[in-house]
């Protein structure tokens, strides 16, 4: 009998061994395929098969999948990372196997098209307008009033988001991303919307079922970089039925409901207000939050949607689970100690740096600015907290600025001692 593979098309820094260690544990065997395997650190050391294809094409897809059935069962396929989810639910489409609506996922993924479907619905969503130039820019935030966010309409990880509070970072930010830095995946449209002003929150879905809400805090603007997250948010039971409504609303207006989906909201004046929808998995430390708070292993329940499987979304327990990220003050050069102190404290789930030290950091303003994180988990959220913090006492990190101009010119005009040879008679 063939084995039973599970296809994963790319993948991603934090899901992806959670994927790969999962589906083994259902007894299939994780297959990637990507762009570019050596881009993941954890094929090796998970001795996992990687195959080099064309992600972005279908037909490519196709094909390498087709082979892969003379050797295998394929149980299912599918992936951790937005930017070929598209891609993915129509290779599922062709191979009939479970997956989501490919039309809805390609509509969800615009972020345009996404607003426009969420307003015709009546869903509560920040004013906006879409953006070609520098002209429609300024234009849009007029009518809107500064502040303003301005964002790509197709990407993800807050790349290329930046909170605009005047007419110059609004000019400043706009050149950035239409004058050759910003890499677009698409045709090049710029998101202007209102700054929705309120506390983040996160509802984590599968299915149609609202699993929890989880809160967020960022860094400081104008860049949005979580820097700590809870699961789950101490919300009150209105609040919570509120955002749980919201959410389903969304599903329902995007044509979602199949596997896993993740909506940011901020609450305003106006109660609960939609900041995207992703018809994903959310990334990061999120799915670790949940098992540890609830005792659900949304990764796995994935994959068994994925793989036609019945899946499970019973709480086991109720717990409070919080992960600080390490996010760096300033470009330079990273140091930290690899002391364990922190790992061994009861209620510290992983201590953990993505990086090597000595590694250069240079932020851009997003998600890959976060260097490491750490995760605690407690019956109660002011324990979790203090926990938390302890243990981010203990961690010893720091970076060195990279030297300035004048300080290479100092440096390359020190003359170096020379040693004179001396020899015994």
């Amino acid at each position: 009998m063939a084995k039973r593979a599970l296809i994963l098309v790319e993948g991603t820094r934090a899901n992806g061994p959670l994927y790969v260690k999962a589906a083994r544990r259902l007894g299939l065997h994780p297959i990637t395929l990507s762009a570019d395997p050596t881009h993941y650190d954890y094929h090796v050391p998970e001795k996992l098969e990687a195959i080099r294809v064309d992600t972005d094409n279908l037909d490519a897809l196709i094909h390498e999948c087709s082979q892969l059935r003379a050797s295998y069962d394929i149980a299912g396929i599918t992936s951790a990372q937005e930017s070929v989810y598209a891609t993915v639910s129509k290779l599922c489409r062709h191979f009939d196997l479970p997956g989501p609506n490919p039309t809805s996922i390609e509509r969800c993924c615009d972020k345009l098209a996404q607003r426009q479907l969420l307003a015709e619905a009546g869903v509560p969503i920040p004013a906006f307008r879409v953006a070609a130039n520098a002209t429609e820019v300024q234009k849009s935030a007029a009518e809107i009033d500064l502040p303003v966010i301005l964002k790509p309409a197709v990407g993800s990880g807050s790349s290329g988001v930046r909170l605009c509070r005047t007419v110059d970072e609004l000019a400043e930010h706009t050149t950035y991303l239409l004058g050759g830095k910003h890499i677009w995946r698409s045709s090049p449209r710029i998101l202007v919307e209102e700054f929705a002003q309120g506390s983040q929150y996160c509802a984590e879905i599968m299915g149609n079922e609202v699993i929890g809400i989880g809160t967020a805090d960022f860094g400081p603007p104008p860049h949005f970089v979580v820097r700590e997250s809870i699961f789950p948010a101490p919300l009150t039971d209105d609040v919570h039925k509120r955002i749980a409504d919201v959410s389903l609303s969304c599903l329902l207006a995007l044509g979602l409901g199949w596997g896993p989906t993740c909506i940011e909201f901020r609450w305003t004046k106006r109660g609960p207000v939609v900041i995207e929808v992703n018809p994903r998995l959310a990334g990061g430390t999120n799915p670790q939050r949940v098992q540890l708070a609830f005792g659900i292993d949304l990764i796995t329940e994935h994959i068994k949607f994925v793989i036609g499987d019945e899946w499970d979304l019973r709480r086991r327990h109720s717990h409070v689970a919080a992960a600080r990220k390490l996010v760096p003050e300033r470009d330079g050069i990273l140091n930290f100690d690899a002391d364990t102190r922190a790992a061994v404290i009861p209620g510290v789930v992983e201590v953990k740096f993505y990086v090597e030290p000595k590694t250069p950091i240079v932020r851009k303003g997003d998600y890959l600015d976060c260097i490491g994180h750490v995760i605690a988990v407690s019956p109660s959220i002011a324990q979790t907290s203090a926990i938390l913090q302890h243990a981010i006492e203990l961690i010893d990190w720091s970076i060195t600025p990279f030297p300035t101009p004048a300080e290479k010119r100092s440096a390359a005009l020190t003359p170096v001692p020379t040693q004179v040879a001396t020899s015994k008679r």
